[in-house]
């Protein structure tokens, strides 16, 4: 029985998580396809080891990135799940995917599954992390990379969507236990969050998706995002930290959490903000 979907993965310098999220889906014995931006450690060997399918792309940003997968393996599924290579199936979402029916989704062009976030060893339960639905299933050659997201990827459908509320994916980056790790990839987001807010600013850059506060998962995403674009800066920072700590309860995540809640919610929303400011002050003055 040929199976109904295929993994595609991307991957840089991942020795340290590609096994464990390989091992995560053996069971189900479908295509793997990894795209790779130029690893250096054991990650092309362990690919291989598993028989993945791997290609190379340089790294330009991750919805480019997953463009290109998209457009660029040869996949004989019908459905295609997108996967980071810090984040793991859990075994009872391993189960929903053992008993998939194709047939039972029929009216259907993508899934969402619910993602369980760990930081330092803590699952961030509060705060706005969970339940946290991500579009990572979906019908090949519909499913497509949103490319007026500078940083964020996203997989979009057209058509109905379903959201399986049991089984998770876990995102553990055990590189980020180290704090200076988690600052310097940060501080590169940042860059890339500031430059998108400001062609928003000039109308260059649109959402694909349309916001809507009772829509589905990324309608709801969108949503907010257009009302955090017209908060003032500098202060939007404060409000959403202190929004998370208190009626999203990111205070129960205990010590671990609040530092994450912290880090994510203030210090890198607060650097995007400086950065903003850098850059259109540096073209007023370039005229």
């Amino acid at each position: 029985m040929s199976p109904a979907f295929s993994f595609i993965i991307l991957t840089f310098n991942e020795e340290q998580h590609l096994p464990r999220l390989l091992n995560s889906i053996a069971q189900l014995n479908a295509p793997i396809f990894i795209l790779d931006s130029g690893s250096t450690d054991d990650t092309l060997k362990i690919a291989e080891s598993f028989g993945a399918n791997v290609k190379y792309h340089p790294f330009e940003n991750h919805p480019k990135q997953w463009d290109y997968a998209l457009k660029n393996f040869e996949v004989q599924t019908p459905w295609i799940i997108g996967l980071d290579a810090d984040q793991m199936v859990t075994p009872e979402l391993l189960e929903l995917l053992i008993n998939f029916d194709d047939e039972a989704y029929h009216n259907v062009e993508g899934i969402y599954f619910n993602r369980k976030n760990i930081f330092k060893g803590k699952w961030i339960k509060h705060g706005g992390y969970y339940p946290k639905y991500q579009l990572k299933m979906f019908r090949y050659g519909i499913g497509y990379s949103d490319l007026n997201e500078n940083m964020d990827h996203r997989f979009i459908v057209s058509g109905n969507t379903a959201i399986w509320k049991k089984g998770h994916i876990l995102e553990e980056n055990l590189k980020e236990n180290e704090i200076r790790f988690w600052i310097d990839k940060h501080n590169r987001y940042s860059d890339l969050v500031a430059n998108e807010e400001i062609e928003r600013m000039l109308n260059l850059r649109k959402q694909t998706i349309k916001p809507k506060l009772f829509g589905h998962p990324y309608q709801r995403t969108a949503y907010l995002k257009s009302l955090w674009w017209k908060l003032p800066r500098f202060f939007r920072p404060f409000i959403y930290f202190s929004y998370r700590m208190t009626l999203q309860l990111g205070f129960l995540d205990g010590k671990t959490g609040i530092l994450f809640h912290f880090l994510q919610g203030f210090w890198f929303r607060l650097i995007v903000d400086i950065k903003i400011s850098e850059k259109l002050n540096q073209a007023n003055k370039n005229g």
